[in-house]
């Protein structure tokens, strides 16, 4: 007897349907076929298991598992469930009239429990989209696959249970998200405030800055100047996630299995901040089965690399296309996949080996050179893709120890939103741009207009500091989202000004 169930592949942030046949015949021996992989082809020893376990019975005649279409390969346990349903099905042991409504994808353990799998979200989606009525996973991925409207989703335990539904043994209740519901009452939600740090203010307008256009930013100090503290509460002054925002981000952590149990849908832009030992496939993304990097993990969110040139040159190099493109793809020789990577790029570093370069109390102690050697582990092209250079200094004690409260992270997330309010006005006629750090070249020419003393003194300012193109198109960019939040349709001198100010590293004071 021949029976048809249904799964899917994941490749990149998307879903394909695979149609899992299974054909029991005369002889005794088992075959899987359809370019499995070597977790695929050991699952009928686990799916042995899990039958018995369950109280039914392998067949002991010729297994033929096809997965279609044959010239995709296929990878990892999740297609266990779906092979042992076939093979149950077309033994006789389980009815079979409603197989073809339903995705089924789920690894089984030895005793017929179901483990977590990774790709839940995109699955779903691709199961209401290619027409199914449901979708049966394990109980630990319900959550996540419930998001998706218009789709029956039932979490299970065990093989036990999956039986009995199709057998009609037992009624199980479809799990319900209210997404809209959820979603809203926890995008405002976060650990940390900017109410926590004391003095900084310079600090904190660089990062008000960097929220409203999506600029890109480095901080320079001394150890314990709070340079950390600060980037951990960037993505509280950031809009909130709107919901394709939301759903995006999650599909991308459903992907690399990040997500647990309990979640759902994503309410809080990423944070991540990979340690400076990271390889150039961890951060960018790829491996032998393509996942998504650190860079992906970020999308929509805050990336975060602490002592930046403490990185290995190689991985800093790989990250400068993905920054321009806002996307990257990862190429083999069976495939291509593409993973979004529109995040903000904070990162932070001390001025020296020693850290106390060009601080207003220490004496630096490295010797002649090494503060230009230590800086130069950062690439040009590299710096020139960072909008804002900014100096952190140490806080005195009276700031310290001051109990005068200090803004809240609301406060300056208002003032955030209405600058992004106004280039989505900017913006409406360019579906892809949300903010002014994404402006193209010829674009920031049209929606960076600046006046003839404007343009005497960024063209000082370029011949003295010796700025790239690429610098002069930063410079304009910021000015533009510090006229935004100015609430200024022109970008005037004071505007050019500050944001000439924050290309610290250029001048030649630096390491000079």
């Amino acid at each position: 007897m021949l029976v048809k169930t249904f799964g899917s592949a994941v490749f990149g942030v998307n879903a394909l349907t695979i149609t899992i046949e299974v054909s029991i015949g005369g002889g005794n021996k088992y075959h899987i076929v359809g370019l499995p992989d070597n977790a695929i082809k050991e699952s009928l020893r686990r799916i042995e298991s899990a039958v018995q376990t369950a109280g039914f019975k392998m067949p002991r005649q010729k297994i033929v598992v096809n997965l279609a279409p044959a010239d995709i390969r296929k990878e990892g346990s999740s297609y266990d469930l779906p092979i042992a349903i076939g093979i149950l099905a077309a033994s006789g042991q389980i009815e079979v009239q409603e197989l073809h409504q339903y995705f089924i994808m789920g690894e089984l353990s030895l005793d017929g429990g179901l483990q977590a799998i990774k790709g839940a979200l995109p699955i779903a989606i691709q199961a209401r989209a290619a027409g199914f009525s449901g979708f049966i996973l394990p109980k630990d991925n319900s959550r996540e696959a419930a998001i998706v409207n218009d789709l029956l989703v039932y979490g299970m335990k065990n093989l036990g249970e999956v039986i009995a539904f199709f057998n009609k043994k037992q009624v199980f209740e479809p799990v319900v998200v209210e997404t809209r519901t959820q979603f809203y009452n926890n995008v405002n939600s976060y650990e940390h405030d900017f109410s926590d740090v004391k003095g900084q203010e310079n600090i904190k307008r660089a990062l008000e800055i960097a929220a409203a256009g999506g600029h890109n930013l480095i901080l320079i100090g001394p150890p314990g100047s709070g340079k950390t503290m600060l980037a951990k509460r960037l993505p509280t002054i950031l809009p909130p996630l709107n919901l394709q925002e939301a759903l995006e981000t999650t599909k991308i952590h459903s992907v690399a299995g990040k997500l647990t149990a309990a979640d759902s849908l994503m309410t809080e832009r990423p944070y991540r901040s990979p340690h400076h030992t990271i390889s150039d496939v961890a951060l960018v993304g790829g491996g032998a089965n393509p996942q998504p990097g650190e860079i992906s993990l970020a999308h929509n969110g805050v990336l975060f690399l602490d002592e930046l040139p403490e990185f290995k040159r190689s991985v800093l190099e790989v990250m400068r296309q993905p920054l321009e493109e806002r996307q990257v793809t990862i190429s083999r020789s069976r495939l291509s996949v593409e993973y979004p990577a529109s995040f903000m790029l904070i990162a932070s570093m001390n001025p020296c080996p020693c850290g106390f370069y060009n601080h207003p109390e220490k004496e630096c102690i490295c010797g002649p050179g090494l503060v230009q050697k230590y800086l130069s582990k950062i690439s040009g092209p590299l710096l020139d893709r960072i909008d804002l250079h900014v100096e952190v200094t140490p806080v005195d004690f009276n700031e310290l120890s001051s109990l005068e409260e200090t803004e809240k992270s609301s406060s300056i997330r208002a003032r955030v939103i209405r600058a992004r309010e106004f280039q989505d006005r900017r913006f409406a006629d360019h579906q892809s741009l949300h903010c002014n750090a994404q402006m193209s070249p010829n674009m920031v020419r049209k929606r960076c207009e600046i006046d003839e003393a404007g343009r005497s003194l960024i063209k000082k300012a370029m011949e003295k500091l010796g700025l790239s193109a690429r610098a002069y198109d930063r410079i304009l960019k910021v000015s533009r989202t510090i006229a935004d939040l100015a609430e200024s349709e022109d970008i005037r001198l004071e505007h050019l000004a500050e944001a000439i100010h924050y290309r610290s590293l250029d001048r030649e004071s630096w390491a000079g």
